[in-house]
């Protein structure tokens, strides 16, 4: 049974940092992508960032282009989302998503599997 299960989210002042993780079991996890999606309350979810099954490849949205920064550890089999700069605007419940495509794409319908959220506040 696939489980992925985020930690790191909480209050943060604008300008800060904070580091999500998200640790997955029940797949072979170098073998599948790894997305970062967020949404708040009445909006679709949107993609933030996307990693490849080996980590060399990845993408952003541009809304967090060169402030966020996606990484995977596959002897852990958990992926990251490191973020600094962080904004108002970036408030939201932040998921991780695994697709077995391993390409990395950026649409929620590519993904498979998902984990439960953690909420990231920005205080201004």
């Amino acid at each position: 049974q696939v489980q992925l299960v985020e930690s790191g989210g909480g209050l943060v002042q604008a300008g800060g940092s904070l580091r999500l993780s998200c640790a997955v079991s029940g797949v072979t996890f170098r073998t599948y992508a790894m997305g970062w999606f967020r949404q708040t309350p009445g909006k679709e979810r949107e993609f933030v960032a996307t990693i490849n099954r080996s980590g060399g490849r990845t993408d952003y949205a541009d809304s967090v282009k060169g402030r966020f920064t996606i990484s995977r550890d596959n002897a852990k089999n958990t992926v990251y989302l490191q973020m600094s700069g962080v904004k108002p605007e970036d408030t939201a419940v932040y998921y991780c998503a695994a697709d077995r495509n391993g390409v990395g794409r950026t649409t929620t319908q590519d993904y498979e599997s998902w984990g439960q959220g953690t909420q990231v506040t920005v205080s201004s």
